[in-house]
């Protein structure tokens, strides 16, 4: 019986007909078993892309072992080349053909599916609007000399990396940048007296802080001792008035500027077309927060000296600073506006706690204050960050030129089985459309949508349901997800800044017309009802869940005006901190403008 058995086997082995014949009969078998165990929901009904992707693989080698069978069964029986199958079998030459059949099969599979389904994405996407290159969402261009980014000052903060179209040089230029104006000395490089010198911290108008101008004044006369960097009087006089002539150095450079900033529009010239968009340089943007910065501390100065139209026109320059990168597709471009906004409401906040501004100044502010939208710019925002993703990942499809799994991977176990450089070269295409899809799929279904453009609300319950979206496509490690696990979890917080932003926005204008109406009436009113439409047009509501800002009068004839914030909880206008005396947490207590200063 062994013998009879050895000899069928080798017989099927050996013989080319009885080998198709079972071939084929093994593989219709496996499909029909396929089919039945589907049918009889043995499977989940949500598989895994690791199960996804096997099934495929095995619906494919077994289409096609039931199809080369077949045709190999017929083309056995001609002698010529039954003898010819025959030579091959039995020198295994056949299953190496099988092997490198099958791997070829398994690339084209899912290099089709990946680009079908991205392909098919894209489309029913692109249908309701949305677009995916960044060169679709890049702002048009302008003319030159209507263009702010083109002023001559301001083109020496980009200059010495980038030429007029945005492409890098390849060596660093001698230019100057002119709008490189700190307010402190610098850190130097080796070991010095200066090393002992601190700044002070400018005010916090979340935690009520005002500046100490005097702190100020003691650093910029220290640090004349040291370094010639600051003009400072030979004899102390009040504060503000030694703080502005620390800074005085750069007023024709902020005069310059002011004048650049008269120009219609802003379009600094980067490289929206770059094969690889996270290689954007962004130079300009340092340089605006650092002249922002400097602005900041000079209007308090002013307002604290009576200069009251100086202080204004610093502030509105610091705005037109903060708009200038308004039109940029990044979303860093938009986190750096939230913070020079951040920085321009210090000097309107102290303005208003210490009672400084007139009634016409105070309308100027809420006027400028009303064109900022953070729920468009949260949206233009997000769009750009889903491009540059997509970008992206494309790039790295075409190039196969990082360390993929060192990035993508936390499984070091194949990190050090397979050299990276090897592996991604060995990656199915289809894998990084997938990736693709799956981090454009999360971002336009579910962060576009977190800013409620009709109804003006952010819904910080909405943020949250994103993210356990998000923590379920990724919990587990499977080829479709490594992007999506290396690039979005960044983007859970972002909403939250946006929300802080226009919240902040919003506080500072109504805090604006609780002063006129104080100034027309003595006292601030009992309900924000009373403020519209004389001194502000219509009060905006609480962003987080619709209904009208918190407001009361308190002791000594002063308020509190506040949102309910990230935890959707009133908590009677208290701020949180994330530890004592440190920076205020914007997850937890309320969204809060004082009244007054402590």
């Amino acid at each position: 019986m062994n013998e009879k058995l050895k000899t069928f086997l080798r017989t099927a082995w050996n013989e080319p007909r009885l080998f198709f014949l079972w071939l084929t009969l093994f593989s219709l078998a496996g499909f029909l078993l396929g089919v039945m165990l589907d049918h009889t929901d043995v499977f989940p009904q949500h598989p895994s892309p690791w199960m996804q992707t096997c099934a495929c693989v095995c619906v494919v080698v077994l289409a096609a072992g039931i199809v080369g069978g077949f045709l190999g069964y017929v083309l056995s029986w001609i002698p010529p080349i039954r003898q010819l199958l025959a030579w091959m079998l039995q020198r295994r030459f056949f299953l190496l053909a099988c092997l490198v059949t099958v791997i070829a099969l398994f690339y084209t599979e899912e290099n089709w599916r990946g680009k079908r389904a991205l392909e098919q994405f894209k489309r029913q996407w692109e249908a309701k609007g949305e677009h995916f290159e960044l060169a679709k969402i890049a702002p048009p261009p302008v003319p030159d000399d209507q263009n702010f980014a083109m002023a001559p000052i301001v083109m020496t903060t980009y200059s010495r990396y980038v030429d007029r179209n945005g492409r890098k040089i390849p060596t660093d230029s001698n230019v100057v940048n002119r709008l490189e104006m700190p307010i402190e000395i610098a850190a130097p490089k080796f070991k010095s007296p200066v090393d002992e010198l601190e700044a002070p911290a400018i005010g916090n108008w979340q935690k009520a802080l005002k500046t100490d101008l005097g702190a100020w004044q003691t650093y910029y006369r220290k640090a004349a001792a040291l370094t010639n960097l600051f003009p400072v009087p030979p004899q102390p006089q009040a504060p503000a008035a030694d703080v502005l002539l620390a800074l005085s150095k750069y007023d024709s450079a902020i005069e310059e500027l002011r004048q650049a900033s008269q120009r219609p529009y802003s379009r600094f010239p980067l490289e929206y077309d770059a094969d690889d968009p996270s290689a954007v340089l962004l130079p300009h943007l340092a340089a605006l927060k650092g002249c922002t910065r400097l602005l900041q501390l000079r209007s308090i100065a002013e307002l604290n000296v009576g200069q009251t139209e100086k202080a204004l026109d610093d502030i509105k320059l610091m705005l037109r600073l903060t708009d200038a990168a308004r039109n940029e597709p990044f979303l860093i471009s938009h986190l750096v506006r939230i913070a020079l906004v951040n920085l321009a409401l210090q000097p309107v906040w102290e303005g208003v706690a210490d009672h400084r501004w007139s009634d016409g100044q105070l309308a100027t502010l809420d006027q400028e204050l009303g064109k900022l939208d953070f729920f468009a710019d949260y949206r233009a925002g997000v769009r750009g960050e889903q491009t540059c993703s997509a970008g992206v990942i494309d790039y790295l499809r075409r190039t196969r030129n990082i360390d993929f799994m060192s990035l993508a991977s936390d499984d070091k176990v194949y990190a050090a089985m397979i050299p990276s450089a090897l592996l991604m070269r060995l990656i199915p295409s289809g894998w990084f459309y997938q990736n693709q899809l799956r981090c454009e799929r999360y971002m336009v279904r579910w962060c576009v949508p977190l800013a409620d453009l009709e109804h003006r609300t952010i819904s910080p319950t909405s943020a949250r349901q994103a993210d356990e979206a998000l923590m379920s496509d990724i919990r587990h490690t499977n080829p479709y997800n490594w992007f999506e696990r290396l690039l979005l979890p960044a983007l859970s917080k972002v909403v939250r800044r946006f929300a802080t932003a226009q919240t902040s926005v919003d506080l500072a204008r109504v805090a604006c017309a609780l002063e006129r109406y104080r100034l027309a009436h003595g006292e601030y009113p009992k309900s924000l009802g009373t403020l519209a439409p004389q001194f502000i047009e219509k009060p905006p509501h609480d962003i987080i869940n619709g209904q009208p800002l918190k407001y009361r009068r308190t002791e000594g004839g002063l308020f509190v005006l506040y949102s309910v914030g990230w935890n959707e909880t009133d908590d009677g206008g208290q701020v949180a901190l994330t530890r004592k005396d440190g920076p205020v947490d914007a997850a937890q207590g309320d969204w809060v403008w004082q009244c007054s200063a402590k």
